[in-house]
């Protein structure tokens, strides 16, 4: 045999070796294949390809398993369990650019399934290898590397922390002021992730002065940066007043705002959200909020989306309202009772609903006057509905309830609450008919009406335990009025004067 043929063999094993990884990655990008690949013991066949003398068979060798393993979990834990992720990360430093991108997509692919699968990713050193990755010269292996370790950093505290650890996040700054779009996309999301889990990740990341670099590209033309220029200032803020404060002195308002009329969906969510995130804190950081135009812009958009885009507002109005009364009557001021309103009939959600009712019953709850703008929106049927209405979930119960009794122990505004006499069950009604005991001593214009709607009626029609509070209520409210007009309204005063005609010798 000559040299020439025994060349040959070796290129045509060459040549099968590329033509089986290809194919192998190819089939592994269409899910139909991928059951037919595993039975076929794929995995152990790519394993010793990954340490291939030929390095395009070994990145292609490292994208199919990437896409093996990010097609589900069991075939993640086949990776690892082929101890496949200690040769990887072996090989990650050292190997060319393409290499790098197709073992971080493995690494990526990876950790995304479970804390884990993340963990094993840690537990072969590939976090210090990805973090090294982010030094490279090619923004290509930046954001593979970058999208992995966020794969990582998501699923807890301990994770977020080893990916701290490690050195992430003085490289991830760097990489939001490369000039690839992708690149700073994918580092923003990063740490947003890692500042997610507690005070102590977000307030490190804010040590390096990530807070400044993220609020000077809020008004990138980018959505998708701005989606996660938003999340990571939100993320950020939520943990405490501190934190929050820092994210307000970086002037991200009132230019935020102007991100609420952008096209696109989430970018708008996520600035509605960094504003609950900032206002829940305190009075103080709310007023700043309100002051800017936040909380009436807010209300605005309320009225031009649907759904769970809805839900961050909602929920801001809430927790401005919670904190004072001036603030709770700069939401109704704004109308955002009515859009509260328009949002519980619209929204077929039940969280959404929920969040909405909490809302409501955080605005109505502090005085008379707050009650009343609520009344008047004709909140409380609506609420009491939902309470009462067997398809409601447990939580749309509780938080109508409780926002239904919040209000109604502050309601004086009789034309609203006469209609629930009828229909409010007695853990309800005697918070209605209390408010009456309040008021009727008090106005004699109120008792007159409250005779001629039927209400004095209907209140002697209740059955009420002797002696409770509710017995309590209807018995103040009778001494407003003469004893035989309440005997006239009486269950059975009827027949009785009929009884009395039956029997009644007229005078002859």
């Amino acid at each position: 045999m000559t040299q020439r043929q025994i060349i040959q063999v070796f290129e045509q094993y060459q040549k099968s070796r590329m033509q089986f990884v290809q194919t192998v990655a190819d089939m592994a990008a269409r899910p139909q294949n991928i059951e037919t690949l595993q039975s076929a013991g794929v995995m152990s066949l790519l394993r010793p390809l990954i340490l291939d003398v030929v390095p395009s068979i070994q990145q292609t060798a490292a994208l199919a398993l990437g896409r093996l393993a990010d097609h589900s979990d069991d075939l993640a834990e086949a990776v690892v369990r082929e101890d496949i992720l200690p040769q990887l990360v072996h090989s990650l430093v050292s190997q060319n650019r393409f290499y790098k991108k197709a073992a971080s997509f493995v690494l990526r692919a990876v950790a995304k399934h479970s804390p884990d699968l993340a963990q094993a990713v840690v537990a072969c050193g590939g976090v210090d290898a990805l973090v090294l990755c982010l030094e490279d010269f090619d923004p290509g292996v930046k954001e593979a590397a970058a999208w992995a370790l966020g794969n990582v950093a998501r699923h807890n505290e301990l994770l977020a922390q080893s990916v701290l650890d490690a050195g992430a996040v003085p490289l991830l700054m760097l990489c939001l002021r490369e000039p690839e779009m992708a690149l700073k996309r994918i580092a923003a999301s990063n740490l947003s992730d890692i500042c997610k889990h507690t005070p102590e990740l977000a307030q490190a990341v804010v040590d390096t002065g990530a807070v400044a670099h993220l609020a000077q590209m809020i008004l990138n033309p980018d959505a998708k940066l701005k989606r996660q220029l938003f999340s990571a200032l939100s993320q950020i803020s939520k943990h405490s007043v501190g934190l929050a404060e820092m994210v307000i002195e970086a002037e991200i308002f009132p230019a935020a705002l102007s991100c609420l009329r952008d096209p696109d969906d989430y970018v708008r969510k996520n600035v509605t959200t960094l504003m609950r995130e900032v206002v829940k804190h305190s009075p103080e950081l709310s007023q700043v909020i309100v002051n800017c135009g936040g909380m009436s812009a807010v209300i605005d958009s309320l009225g031009d989306c649907q759904g769970s885009l809805r839900l961050p507002g909602i929920m801001m109005l809430g927790y401005v309202a919670t904190h004072s009364e001036n603030l709770a009557m700069a939401v109704i001021i704004s109308k955002g009772v009515h859009q509260l309103a328009l949002c519980l009939s619209e929204e077929p959600e039940h969280h959404i609903k929920a969040a909405t009712a909490w809302s409501i019953g955080q605005i109505g709850y502090h005085t008379p006057e707050h009650a009343k703008a609520v009344a008047m929106a004709n909140l409380l049927p609506r609420l009491l509905l939902l309470y009462m209405e067997a398809s409601s979930s447990e939580d749309l119960q509780a938080k109508s309830k409780k926002a239904l009794k919040s209000i109604l122990q502050m309601c004086t505004y009789l034309p609203a609450l006469e209609p629930l006499l009828y229909d409010a069950p007695s853990n309800i009604l005697k918070h209605v008919v209390c408010q009456f005991s309040k008021v009727l001593p008090h106005d004699s214009k109120a008792r007159r009406l409250f005779v001629t709607s039927g209400g004095l009626k209907k209140v002697q029609e209740i059955d009420a335990e002797q002696g409770s509070p509710l017995q309590e209520y209807i018995n103040t409210i009778n001494s407003c009025f003469p004893e035989e007009i309440v005997r006239y309204y009486s269950p059975g005063y009827s027949e009785v004067l009929l009884e009395r005609l039956d029997n009644y010798q007229p005078a002859l």
